[in-house]
């Protein structure tokens, strides 16, 4: 029988040099679960920087960590993942280097996208029933008492504050920085990364990524195109297919 990980997040993986300079940057390749040096004249971030995205790997949430809910299996989420990704049509999304929340992030560059929302939106209905519902703890490190009402509805409803109308694309690239820091990551990352973002980031697949314990580090168990293919990643034993 196959053994189910303990979490399980819905993704979009930059593929091409988006992921190549990410993962870099983060010093950690989520597809292998490897540890990368720094490459060629790109210095290293500082690991304070990088310790907390690097941790889930480079990617934009689309539906949160979840673990699963009674009944339901990786088995399902393959499926669930297989179905949702075959009903898509790849789009294009410029993307703009940004603070947001103390952290450093690549977002949308004219703010908003239809497509990128509703494709968030489709993720966080499609996955909900396999989900278990969030313990006291789990929702207790959500802060409830700093969100607002409607980040507050959402959590309630759909354990985690930032989904449909609080949902804000982001790629995470540091973790939360005083500000001087983070004036000097923006600019960092401006200075090594600011030729990439000339073209959009192509959106043509989601990516399931696993947490297999607790506490350890998430990587890829499989990317879906949404022309049918399909690639493995280091996790791919924790769908059961």
């Amino acid at each position: 029988m196959t053994r189910a990980a303990y979490r399980y997040a819905i993704y979009l993986s930059p593929s091409g040099p988006l992921r190549a300079f990410g993962s870099q940057w983060l010093g950690r390749d989520a597809d292998t679960g490897a540890t990368l040096p720094p490459a060629g004249d790109m210095p290293a971030a500082p690991a304070d920087w990088v310790r907390a995205p690097a941790h889930y790997g480079l990617h934009a949430t689309l539906k949160p960590p979840f673990r699963l809910a009674d009944g339901a299996s990786g088995a399902m989420v393959d499926a669930t993942a297989r179905e949702l990704a075959r009903r898509q049509a790849p789009f294009d999304a410029p993307l703009a280097l940004c603070a947001l929340r103390g952290f450093v992030a690549w977002g949308l560059a004219d703010g908003g996208s239809a497509p990128m929302q509703a494709l968030a939106d489709a993720c966080v209905l499609a996955f909900d029933p396999l989900r278990a519902p969030p313990t006291a703890q789990e929702l207790a490190r959500r802060a409830p008492d700093q969100l607002s009402d409607e980040e507050r509805r959402m959590l309630d409803a759909w354990g985690y504050p930032n989904v449909f109308g609080t949902f804000v694309f982001h790629i995470t690239l540091t973790g939360v920085l005083d500000p001087a820091t983070q004036r000097a990551a923006l600019a960092r990352l401006e200075a090594a990364s600011g030729k990439l973002l000339q073209a959009p980031l192509q959106v043509d697949r989601i990516s399931v990524f696993v947490q297999p314990a607790p506490g350890e580090d998430f990587v890829v168990a499989r990317h879906y195109g949404f022309d049918g293919s399909t690639a493995d990643g280091a996790g791919a034993a924790y769908l059961g297919a």
